[in-house]
């Protein structure tokens, strides 16, 4: 058969993802911190961009400059159907209201967003205190934010101690290594066998340097083990209570096991002498090392503020840190301007660059409004009586809801948080399984957890609730439940079970014989 060269046309759909849809759909999925990074990130490679109040007339003349058609590039529509161009990825434009701006100041009827702080700044440097004559005379000193302090570290805090011992150079040099070697609680993971090793001594220098150092402060830093650490510091606050460093050191498997009629028989004590060393122990640190920890907590700032007014709930986006962009007049007046045809072509993509960028933000801000709209109307009970209120909810509700694809609510609930009366929640945390009910309406997870939560926090410390109680209970609440399932939700929830959350009862008296 022979071979022939031939020409076909042939029509197929296939998804088409631009670079300005990707970029659109990865803004969607960024928090605040993140969305302001990349913007800031923008700022430096496209010059076309500056930071300033601009106006929808701005953009508008700036796309009538940049010869494009106003986002006809990813064919997006006002319906908030997905475009055929981007299919279920397409971000949806949607008429929502904008939300309202906390950055803008009315002066006189005037919105006025600057501050002269310079000005501010040395008018309040001169009143006459000589702290204005002291810093300008100093022409090298560091800057203010340079020149805060931080708290000792638990490294920094322990070699200041072993400085001030008077030990000798083979035991110091056995004291850093154990310091050098210790974990974020404090821990000592070495044994003293690689202790001397380490440290190029013997077992017995290394034996005495580490009783040394458990001597430091904080009390139990530097132990092997949790029985260590306790007896440590059982023998510093307590050093008559033998009993207690008994219990500490033979029977700590029994205590955490709630054996307590075991160590009533072994140490011939009544009840009441194994609930005062519960006690105590209760005192103990199990973690010295955590109280010297440097590491900065992490605070949570919401994305979305909802507060409720005059019985409405009023949505504010958090816009801190986001600064407002425009395009600069400079770069779009130039290509009214003859001059070389490549320049002009690098200009105007940059400026359709600048545009989408700008229109995706807007975009962006509009889509995480109508979501959260939708979420406060499906869960309004949650938000005006608390957790328990929760109700079911999938992402395919919010979907049909506010009229944009399933990927697009999921992207918009990703990793952003929200300020409500009840608290601060991630917008995930909204959505959840149901559990049925014998009549009436399912129940959220979530608030099935909050009712075991609490149904534990007031149990009886002594006769404690099992799971399989605790089901009967929701099912006298016509919550249908089983009992593995508050088991796996009581382990959701950190909780120990029956057998383990078990207290001794003073006044239990002595055993029998």
């Amino acid at each position: 058969m022979a071979l022939e060269i031939k020409q076909s046309l042939r029509l197929s759909q296939q998804l088409v993802m631009t670079p300005q849809l990707q970029q659109a759909i990865k803004l969607l999925q960024l928090n605040r911190l993140e969305l302001a990074e990349s913007i800031n990130q923008e700022l430096l490679e496209n010059p076309l961009l500056e930071i300033a109040e601009e106006t929808t007339q701005d953009v508008e003349q700036a796309e009538l400059d940049a010869g494009a058609e106003p986002e006809s590039e990813v064919a997006l529509r006002s319906d908030g159907q997905e475009s055929e161009a981007a299919g279920d990825d397409a971000a949806e434009v949607e008429a929502a209201p904008e939300p309202p701006s906390d950055r803008e100041v009315e002066v006189d009827g005037q919105i006025n967003d600057e501050f002269d702080w310079e000005n501010y700044l040395g008018e309040y440097s001169s009143g006459g205190s000589g702290y204005e004559s002291i810093v300008r005379e100093d022409k090298d000193a560091p800057a203010y934010e340079n020149m805060l302090s931080s708290p000792p570290s638990l490294r920094d805090h322990l070699l200041e101690q072993l400085s001030m011992t008077g030990l000798g150079p083979d035991e110091l040099r056995v004291g850093e290594a154990i310091i050098e070697s210790l974990d974020a609680d404090g821990y000592l993971p070495l044994g003293v066998e690689e202790l001397a090793q380490v440290s190029s001594t013997d077992t017995e220098t290394a034996e005495r340097t580490l009783k040394v150092i458990q001597g430091f402060d904080p009390s139990g830093v530097a132990a092997r083990d949790l029985r260590e650490c306790l007896l440590v510091q059982a023998m510093e606050l307590y050093p008559d209570d033998e009993v207690l460093q008994r219990i500490i050191s033979d029977h700590l498997p029994d205590l955490e096991r709630r054996r307590y009629q075991v160590i009533v028989k072994k140490l011939k004590i009544d009840m009441d002498r194994v609930a005062q060393a519960l006690d105590a122990i209760r005192c103990l640190d199990p973690r010295p090392g955590q109280g010297m920890n440097n590491e900065q907590a992490q605070y949570i700032t919401p994305d979305i503020y909802v507060y409720k007014v005059d019985g409405e709930f009023v949505i504010m986006l958090n816009e801190d840190g986001l600064p407002k962009l425009r395009v600069n007049n400079f770069y779009r007046e130039s290509l009214a301007l003859g001059g070389d045809a490549e320049a002009k072509e690098y200009v105007r993509g940059k400026l359709r660059s600048a545009l989408w960028l700008i229109r995706s933000i807007h975009q962006r801000q509009r889509t995480i409004y109508k979501v959260t709209e939708s979420i406060i109307k499906f869960q309004r009970e949650f938000f005006e009586k608390g957790i328990t209120r929760l109700k079911p909810l999938v992402l395919r509700d919010v979907a049909e809801d506010v009229g944009m694809h399933e990927s697009t609510i999921s992207r918009v609930t990703t990793n952003k948080y929200m300020h409500t009366p009840q608290g601060v929640f991630e917008l995930k945390y909204f959505f959840n399984s149901g559990i049925n009910r014998f009549q009436g309406q399912a129940m959220a997870s979530e608030a099935v957890k909050e009712r075991i939560r609490r149904i534990i926090a007031d149990e009886d410390t002594s006769k404690p609730l099992s799971d399989q109680v605790i089901a009967e209970m929701l099912e006298r609440e016509d919550i249908d439940i089983a009992r593995r399932t508050v088991a796996k939700y009581r382990e959701m929830l950190g909780i120990l079970p029956s057998s383990r959350r078990r207290q001794p009862l003073k006044g239990f008296g002595k055993p029998k014989g």
